[in-house]
């Protein structure tokens, strides 16, 4: 059974439709947004944790090599 609105029904349906797309549209662009910001903290903490590895090895290799030296001169 099919009912017939109207025309301001009619319209009073489409504008609430429209409505409703963009309150879940904007809904969907926080989760989107949320995602994003997610997604680059791991990476920021992941480049951290490499650059953090790579500067106390630098470090060590640093101190071995002046070790070195100073055992070989003695």
């Amino acid at each position: 059974m099919t009912q017939t609105h109207s025309k301001s029904r009619q319209r009073a349906e489409i504008a609430f439709g429209n409505v409703q797309t963009q309150f879940f549209g904007r809904g969907h662009a926080v989760e989107e947004r949320d995602l994003v910001e997610q997604a680059r903290e791991a990476k920021t903490a992941r480049l951290r944790e490499a650059r953090l590895a790579k500067e106390l090895h630098d470090r060590s290799s640093a101190v071995a090599t002046l070790v070195a030296r100073r055992t070989s001169k003695a």
